[in-house]
């Protein structure tokens, strides 16, 4: 074989080599990650800003051995992408527990132990988001009983019985009981052995690892990390203040081109007092600010009517809304209203059910995001709570059982209190439209 003859086949393996690395290398470059400047999200050299959805059991939907079901998320992942919904917040660790209305199966079986199912249905979910164009905001834990939490923790490093608020009505004493997870050292090791189970994952669909996938815009602490519960928390705020400061700086390690973010609820989340938010988000590990809005569930409407005092609740809504984009702004980093959601009409669970009052409540949100937004303010996105897709109740009493579909309702909830389902037409028509009009914005 001829010199010439080598070179010419070494010259086209270098160029098939490169040819195959190419994917993954336009992949991992910088621009296609969200990035911080100042109080905005950038994506590729332009401001970033989004209407998203939560969508908190995309990876169970996206699991297999009879736990999910792909077609579904496919579908339902082309409907939201149609309507410019392009931003899905997802739960990506859950905890086996004796809780009563705990999510099963869950990704955690045991600490230090991982359903492979599970994983592999994240594995699903962002390939099938990133052939979308969608970004991921994924939370690591949860404050709440329903997927098992801090507070199975908790059980697990104490022995001690789990504090169930669906047995015995308590929820201070839950909030208190699921708050000792931040000053056990067990605890903590257990936790951060599942981030990095996750965050240093290589995705068996694409062969992406999980830390080079600029879908994955961020990740979340937890689901509304809280000191405790307003009655008794406030002892516990030190310990969660550098909780906070330094998992953020754990995560930051691990996945040095994605956000961190907390999962805050704000103010409501921080012992009602705003000044603890702020304080608890001043860390520069934390790259931007979430806070959520539940006028129904804080008494500002109600729950049964919230047709009733609609025009007040959504006032003081409002207002909350305005406070916290004004802390982010104090702090120079970008806020998101990462949750927000409000009843069906009478207080209904029917997906057949009017929505007369929540389209109000959206359109209000989303005109006040907006106009913030525009006036250069430090909003840059929302993700209503929650998408319920096709997922419909199965049993009398609206509850979820194993084995059920999924809805935007977790299992502590009647499936259909703040789902927003596939056949919701006018809700997700004014989603839509600001989609559109947030992306419009220089």
């Amino acid at each position: 074989m001829g010199i010439r003859t080598i070179r010419r086949r070494c010259t086209a393996l270098l160029v098939l080599l490169l040819a195959c690395a190419m994917p993954a290398a336009m992949a991992a470059q910088d621009g296609d990650f969200v990035r911080v400047e100042g109080t905005r999200f950038v994506l590729d050299g332009k401001p970033y800003r989004f209407a998203g959805a939560n969508f908190w059991y995309g990876a169970y939907l996206g699991a297999g051995d009879g736990v999910g079901d792909r077609e579904r998320l496919r579908a339902e992942l082309d409907q939201l992408r149609a309507a410019g919904i392009d931003n899905l917040r997802v739960l990506a660790m859950s905890e086996a527990s004796g809780f009563r209305r705990g999510v099963r199966p869950a990704f955690m079986t045991a600490p230090g132990q991982y359903d492979q199912r599970l994983l592999q249905g994240l594995d699903v979910l962002l390939d099938e988001m990133g052939r979308r164009d969608m970004k991921a905001v994924l939370y690591l834990n949860n404050f709440w009983q329903w997927s098992g939490g801090m507070a199975q923790y908790v059980a697990w490093f104490t022995g001690e019985p789990l504090s169930d608020p669906d047995r015995s009505g308590d929820w201070n004493a839950f909030m208190d009981y699921s708050a000792r997870f931040y000053a056990i050292p067990e605890a903590q090791a257990a936790y951060r052995d599942a981030i990095a189970a996750v965050i240093g994952r290589t995705n068996s669909v694409n062969g992406r690892r999980y830390v080079d996938d600029p879908t994955v815009m961020s990740w979340q602490l937890a689901n509304e990390p809280r000191p405790g519960s307003d009655a008794r928390g406030a002892p516990n705020f030190q310990a969660y203040r550098q909780w906070v400061h330094d998992t953020a700086g754990y995560i930051r390690r691990l996945a040095p081109r994605q956000l961190v973010s907390t999962g805050s609820e704000g103010g409501k989340g921080s012992l009602g007092d705003e000044d603890y938010y702020l304080i608890a988000h001043a860390t520069p590990n934390v790259d931007y600010l979430t806070f959520h809005l539940w006028p129904s569930n804080w008494g500002w409407i109600d729950h049964h009517d919230p047709h009733a005092r609609l025009a007040p609740g959504l006032e003081t809504s409002l207002a909350y809304i305005d406070r916290h984009i004004d802390i982010a702004g104090k702090l120079g980093k970008p806020i998101v209203l990462s949750e927000f959601g409000l009843n069906r009409d009478g207080g209904a669970y029917d997906p057949a059910s009017g929505v007369s009052a929540r389209d109000r409540f959206y359109r209000a949100v989303f005109d006040r995001v907006l106009a913030r937004a525009r006036a250069g303010d430090a909003i840059a996105g929302t993700n209503f709570w929650a998408w319920g897709g096709r997922g419909r109740a199965r049993n009398a009493d609206w509850m979820w059982a194993a084995g059920d579909p999924f809805t935007g309702d977790p299992p502590q909830e009647a499936q259909g209190l703040f789902s927003l389902f596939d056949s919701d037409a006018s809700t997700l028509a004014i989603v839509s439209r600001h989609a559109r009009a947030m992306r419009a914005l220089d």
